[in-house]
């Protein structure tokens, strides 16, 4: 079998190889190149691959099997994936080794299933090696190879070797015995050429430590280390080690502050601080605690930066932020250590829009809009304005859809009928693409119905691939909004009537026991013909349609409208209509008021200590932690820029805020306990109880010194009616059908009285977002979420990035299971351990990834959450062997636990369910509409690269997080 990239005038020419070749070669790019054995550099080109995959069919299947159509078309799609795999590992183009390209090859052989052409193409290759071993034994007497130059500075100079050398030393300096240089300084040197650019001898260094990683998770800080080296010298302007940092960061601090006022990126506010007092707080070490991902993120998108040169330093990102959010304090300096602090111990994360923007001239640090739109033209277009509005400046937009009129209603002004809600969601769909979020991203938004409503059916399926384009929306997202009255009817098999909002206006704003006997009157008046047009289905029927298009494709999410209306604090200033985009929001919205909210996130793996019987939860630390995250969340509501003016009224008004959580999977790693368990469930309960807890009490706290929120008077938190209680509000409007778990271990009562003594800053003060960003920032498993893959690649705009469990690593290690036949199987078995025998099961049970757990204790662990936390949380429903019976029993017991919403439903076929990722395609994409049989049918997802837990398709979504 040949393996050498033929040049296009090889024999191969005017064979089926040569066809895909051509084919492939249109992907050329003359800044990607070829580093062959020999040192020679090279164009990409990927034809060659091509090539080398169509002599691979052939050496196995021989000419006649090999020249079929299909494989001619298995070729091109492998060449393909090939190609995009080796550019996402460079996108800013590169080198390539030989060897990298061939890895690549065999990779998507065997992912692809084509296991006998990779093993042959292995031993081809092996083969080969030891040929190449053996003449360069005979070699070993023959002169040393020249010595490599490099060009630094324009100019010309021999490579100092043992300067790269004590580089990457320095980047390993205390990682343990398992994390060497030499490995790093090999593969480096490997894929330098004479006459490579100093930068890219650099670059050299972090890809080839970057290798390494899936070899021992610790190589990550390695290879942070040296990005952080070539950050210093870009911000800096020459070589410091970070030795040196420690007073390089007191001279560079006040200059960058100086230097971002005058180039208009910084607010000239900050320059009134005492910077020297604030450069000496700043701690330098901790610019070691950054995983790669983690560093390069910041890198990439949220440091400053002047003509595309970066001016701002990790621990000065950090620091700006707080300098930002401490602009209208007393004492500005002593606030700002102060959140500096638990921004750069990784203790709290502001979201992304805070951390994008703190500190700058134009402040958008809010997270998410919501807002109603009205039933006449004028109100609907001023709506969609307001959308590009908040998307050009802001994040992820939700929209509550609910009152324009459906499909063939009566027109007054012109004696016409309807054209319903679709086409204006169309537009509602053009528009977040157009409006992009300044260049940045394209903008996100989520459109929410009540089930009620006459066009419901026609709104499930907006986002199916087949059907007239034109009542079609591929990329905004949707969301049902379920009144408990259709779930009852389901669960009791009941009739469910479908009406146009214009002939029964005033459900809109009912919820309770007040919609139910508005709708049943409603009801009757339509079976006596009183009410045009409308429409009776079976409600059972309906809701399988619900799950059966939220199977196939994604859409809409469950959302439940009573639970969020019937326990929400400000009830009695308005009605929640929908929630936001990434469904853990649930503020009021009206024609004057547009929701806004303002997030972060708490690290509970940094809010653990050792305890008598291990690790436990640390009350005193959170306590102290959510006071300042709070706090900084309040001030975010003064200092934030508002594009729409309703939008700072209602802030200003309600005072909002969205403390959340991440890390809770890494948490549990620590406490050694299982996802899949009651004592996950139960620490489920217990942190989010002390979170909750500690945030109230700290809102009350801050009534105190700055005074209650000005809609305070008869909310639930005036009328002593905490979180918790408002569960028998639930049960009472309800009816039953509410199965919650009650225990409480905190003094609730001592809660109660304080608030009725110095009431509230906030009205809402808790929601969980997906914090797909931040916690990437800070290397921890997102939000609430499981973890997806023992052994993954994770996908954003900076690239792919390997991740493997370290957890998981450091007990391998222990056992001396940790090994390249491990790392191998990890790799074969898509990140699972139960096919691996020699793991325990006790591991096994621990390390289970996110389509290991049964859905239900994903539910069973919200419900828990759900009722301390006066919003939301973003829940995803991940579902191995989907089938209707399994989605219908999830989702009714979502809401007989009471929860609020669910967020995306992830499914994967029973083939593939004790798979995480690292194969291409898409293992969280959900079947298109042509892929199924209905909802009964068991779909095998394509497994994914890229883990997406937010709502945009970009894998850079920083909507909520």
């Amino acid at each position: 079998m040949q393996t050498t990239l033929t040049s296009p005038s090889s024999p191969a020419h005017g064979t089926p190889a040569a066809d895909v070749a051509r084919a492939a070669s249109s992907t050329t790019l003359p800044h990607y190149q070829i580093i062959r054995r020999n040192g020679a550099v090279v164009p990409f080109e990927p034809n060659k691959i091509a090539v080398a995959m169509m002599k691979a069919f052939l050496a196995v299947h021989g000419p006649q099997g090999a020249a079929s159509a299909s494989v001619r078309e298995t070729v091109e799609q492998l060449t393909q994936a090939v190609v995009r795999a080796l550019m996402r590992s460079r996108p800013g183009g590169g080198t390539f080794h030989i060897e990298d390209v061939q890895d690549q090859v065999e990779l998507g052989l065997m992912r692809g299933g084509h296991h006998e052409v990779a093993r042959a193409y292995v031993l081809y290759r092996e083969r080969r090696a030891q040929e190449r071993a053996a003449r360069a034994a005979q070699e070993q007497a023959q002169p040393a190879q020249p010595v490599l130059h490099v060009v630094d500075g324009g100019e010309r100079r021999p490579l100092d070797l043992e300067r790269l050398q004590a580089l990457i030393h320095s980047a390993v300096e205390g990682l343990g015995p398992d994390v060497k240089a030499e490995p790093i300084v090999a593969e480096t040197l490997r894929n330098l050429y004479d006459g490579v650019p100093m930068e890219e001898v650099h670059k050299a260094a972090i890809l080839a430590a970057r290798t390494k990683i899936e070899t021992d998770p610790d190589y990550t800080y390695a290879t942070a280390r040296l990005l952080l080296h070539t950050i210093y010298k870009e911000v800096l302007g020459e070589e410091v080690t970070h030795a040196q940092m420690h007073t390089r960061y007191a001279e560079y601090f006040p200059a960058f502050i100086k230097k971002g006022v005058e180039a208009e990126l910084l607010n000239p506010e900050l320059l009134t601080f005492d910077l020297a007092q604030l450069a000496a707080a700043l701690k330098p070490e901790r610019d070691l605690q950054f995983d790669y991902l983690g560093l390069q993120t910041l890198y990439d998108r949220y440091f400053l930066h002047v003509r595309k040169r970066r001016i701002e330093l990790p621990q000065a990102f950090f620091m700006r932020v707080a300098m930002g959010l401490a602009l209208n304090e007393i004492d500005r300096e002593a606030r700002a250590i102060e959140f500096y602090e638990v921004l750069s111990s990784f203790d709290f994360m502001s979201s992304t829009p805070t951390l994008f923007n703190s500190g700058t001239l134009r402040s958008q640090l809010s997270s998410c809009y919501l807002t109603t739109v009205p039933d006449d033209l004028e109100g609907i277009y001023d709506a969609i304005k307001e959308n590009a509005l908040l998307s050009k400046f802001a994040g992820g937009l939700g929209n509550d859809w609910t009152r324009v009129r459906a499909l063939g209603s009566h027109i007054k002004g012109t004696n016409g009928e309807s054209q319903g809600v679709v086409p204006f969601l169309k537009v509602v769909n053009d528009t977040a693409v157009a409006v992009n979020q300044g260049g940045k991203r394209k903008g996100a938004v989520c459109c929410y119905l009540e089930t009620w409503h006459l066009d419901i059916e026609e709104f499930l399926e907006l986002r199916k691939n087949t059907g007239d384009d034109r009542r079609r929306t591929h990329d905004m997202n949707t969301a049902n909004w379920i009144p408990d009255l259709f779930m009852k009817r389901v669960m009791e098999d009941g009739m469910w009537t479908l009406f146009s909002p214009s002939s029964v206006p005033d459900l809109h704003d009912k919820f309770g026991r007040d919609f139910e006997e508005a709708y049943v009157a409603y009801e009757e008046k339509a079976a006596r013909g009183e009410i045009q047009p409308c429409k009776q289905v079976r409600a059972v029927d309906l809701w399988r349609k619900m799950l059966t298009m939220l199977f196939e494709t994604g859409h809409p999410w469950i959302t439940f409208k009573d639970p969020c209306n019937i326990r929400s604090p400000q009830q009695h200033v308005g009605v929640v209509h929908s929630s936001n985009l990434c469904t853990e929001i649930t503020l009021n919205t009206s024609d004057t008021e547009t929701a806004v909210c303002n997030l972060g996130s708490v690290n509970l793996v940094q809010h653990l200590k050792d305890g008598p019987n291990g690790k436990e939860l640390d009350h005193d630390k959170l306590k102290r932690t959510i006071a300042t995250a709070m706090r900084m969340l309040d001030n975010v509501i003064d200092i934030n820029y508002y594009a729409v003016k309703k939008a700072r009224d209602a802030n200003l008004r309600h005072r909002p805020v969205g403390l959340g959580i991440m890390g809770f999977q890494d948490a549990l790693y620590e406490l050694r306990i299982p996802y899949a368990s009651e004592a996950a469930v139960e620490f489920a309960d217990r942190s989010m109880e002390a979170v909750c807890y500690y945030a109230y009490w700290a809102s009350s706290d801050l009534a105190v010194e700055r005074g209650r929120y000005s809609s305070y008077k008869g909310s639930l938190w005036d009328r002593g009616i905490l979180p918790p209680d408002s569960i028998d509000l639930l049960a009472q409007e309800r009816g039953g059908y509410v199965e919650v778990d009650r225990s409480r271990t905190l003094d609730w009562d001592a809660l109660r009285a304080k608030i009725a003594r110095d009431g509230m800053r906030n009205s809402n003060c808790i929601a969980i977002a997906p914090t797909a960003t931040i916690s990437n920032i800070i290397g921890v498993d997102a939000s609430i979420e499981p973890c997806f893959g023992n052994l993954s690649v994770k996908s954003n705009l900076s690239g792919e990035f390997t991740v493997i469990n370290h957890y998981l690593v450091k007990d391998l290690k222990r056992l001396g299971l940790w090994d390249e036949v491990m790392i191998m199987d990890l790799k074969h078995f898509d990140g699972s351990l139960w096919p691996i025998d020699r793991v325990p099961l006790e591991l096994k049970e621990l390390y289970r990834t996110a389509f290991e757990i049964e859905p239900r204790w994903l539910v069973e662990a919200a419900a828990r959450r759900q009722k301390w936390i006066d919003q939301a949380q973003s829940l995803n429903i991940y579902m191995a062997g989907a089938s209707g019976k399994k989605l219908d029993e999830t989702y009714k017991l979502a809401w007989i636990r009471g929860l609020k919403t669910t967020y995306y439903l992830r499914t994967t076929g029973a083939t593939h369910a004790e798979k995480a990722t690292v194969r291409s395609g898409a293992l969280n994409a959900v079947p298109t509409a042509g892929g199924t049989a209905g909802l009964g049918a068991v779909a095998a997802a394509e497994p994914a690269t890229d883990i997406k837990f937010c709502a945009i398709d970009d894998p850079g979504c920083e909507a909520c997080q």
